[in-house]
């Protein structure tokens, strides 16, 4: 993905595992996916500001200054951030969410204590992980504790409250697992008077259209983190459309400035959680256009690159694997497991590569490659080998033009980041060098800091 968001997906690969350790291995691979991802940003910077009520507006980060209509942002809040970083670092679940209980008892407005503290924290999670200072499980456990902080916030008596507006139904696009970000979303719009339907992570288009053709919401607020799912979240806002419900996008995957949700046709994007209610608390969203297709908002579709390039990602991440094994000998010694690793993450650059050629942005996918390279040299694993991956993937695609221009561009600005001081102090030139980068470096490719925006819906 391509953001600074989220970018992130988790912990740390370095210094917590060691050279065999293939459980370590797995459990970097699911983290940093979700660091990056779902408002939990490992390093990236926070989310822009809207551009204005014109523009789409879309549910993602969830620290955005307060808008008009929501609780002004308490001094207490940050002690109670502070706080609950201490426990959730320590892993004890109940004293977090006895801080969080004692802030709101103290008068921590129910919308602070998830965008202010509980957020906050969350967002911190990811930085640390990025900085190689929290360990995948110490990543996981955070998380665990601030998705049940959440579900104490929401029975907190501070926090009931009487539908007085119209309904929304908020959702993370099929293949996004990082509800958090969403979840936080529904709790303020319930705050600010809506009635919600959370769906949760990973929601079918198909199911989610038959929602809403059963319920009638007055809109759909639809969340993303990973850039990969960009294609899917087209998919479900044109089908949404079409069902006569109008779309509210926002996530590390739809770009800083929202402008994936714009390039994909949504109604509405927002920067941040406060800044969506904002946005819905100003009207009804636009009648979604007349019905159309994906390509009618993506004419350069039409050359088939994107599509050739995705139906045939398992071929080319076999060739590219053998081409590495024929340059790097010591990758024929890999375990079976280190050999499955080595081929998803092969797999994750070419599927950036797909989005990128889907949406029509090089800095997609360049973007996400110096967001991984930055994340390998906090584990002191060299990047520059990435070079090899897209040099073989470039000989495949070589009647491709769009696939070998954003490779030469990724290639160049690589290059360059590789020729700093730190580069030249620890050289990329080994097999092993190769091999790490492959099996720690893609694993953690999410969101580049072109499309993560932090904790956002």
């Amino acid at each position: 993905m391509s953001a600074r968001h989220t970018t992130a997906l988790v912990r740390g690969a370095g210094d917590e595992r060691g050279a065999g350790s293939a459980r370590d291995e797995r459990r970097e691979r699911s983290v940093r996916v979700e660091a990056a991802a779902g408002g939990e940003p490992a390093g990236s910077p926070g989310p822009s500001e809207p551009t204005g009520p014109s523009e789409p507006t879309g549910v993602a980060g969830m620290t955005g200054e307060p808008g008009p209509h929501g609780p002004s942002r308490p001094h207490g809040a940050s002690a109670a951030a502070g706080a609950l970083w201490e426990a959730v670092i320590g892993l004890d679940e109940h004293a977090a969410i006895t801080t969080v209980m004692r802030a709101m008892d103290a008068g921590l407005h129910a919308e602070s204590a998830l965008l202010d503290v509980i957020a906050k924290t969350q967002a911190r999670v990811g930085e640390e992980w990025a900085a190689n200072r929290l360990t995948v499980a110490q990543e996981h456990a955070a998380t665990a504790i601030n998705e049940r902080a959440v579900a104490a916030v929401a029975r907190h008596p501070s926090a009931r409250t009487t539908p007085t507006r119209g309904k929304i139904t908020v959702a993370c696009v099929d293949g996004e697992w990082h509800g958090l970000p969403a979840r936080l979303l529904a709790e303020v719009l319930r705050l600010r008077g809506w009635c919600v339907d959370y769906l949760g992570p990973q929601v079918p288009t198909p199911r989610l259209v038959a929602h809403l053709h059963r319920t009638g919401p007055d809109a759909v607020a639809l969340s993303s983190s990973i850039a990969t799912r960009l294609p899917t979240a087209h998919a479900t806002i044109t089908a949404c459309q079409a069902a006569g419900t109008p779309v509210l996008v926002g996530g590390a995957a739809f770009g800083p400035d929202g402008r994936y949700a714009r390039l994909l046709g949504a109604d509405a994007w927002a920067a941040d959680a406060r800044s969506a209610a904002d946005h819905l608390a100003l009207g009804p969203l636009p009648h979604p256009h007349a019905a159309h297709q994906p390509i009618d908002d993506l004419p350069h579709l039409a050359d088939q690159e994107y599509t050739l390039v995705a139906r045939t990602r398992p071929r080319l991440v076999r060739t590219v694997f053998a081409g590495l094994q024929d340059a790097h000998p010591a990758m024929r010694d890999y375990s079976d497991l280190q050999r499955e690793h080595t081929a998803e993450d092969l797999s994750h650059i070419v599927e950036f590569l797909g989005v990128a050629l889907y949406t029509g942005d090089a800095d997609l996918f360049s973007g996400f490659l110096l967001w991984t390279a930055g994340v390998l040299d906090a584990r002191r694993v060299p990047a520059a080998s990435l070079l090899a991956a897209l040099e073989i993937l470039g000989r495949e695609l070589k009647d491709f033009p769009r696939s070998t221009a954003i490779l030469r561009q990724a290639a160049r600005r690589l290059t360059a980041a590789a020729s700093g001081p730190a580069a030249a102090s620890s050289p990329a030139s080994s097999a092993a060098d190769a091999a790490a980068v492959l099996r720690q470096g893609a694993q953690c490719l999410t969101d580049p800091p072109s499309t993560a925006a932090g904790t956002s819906v």
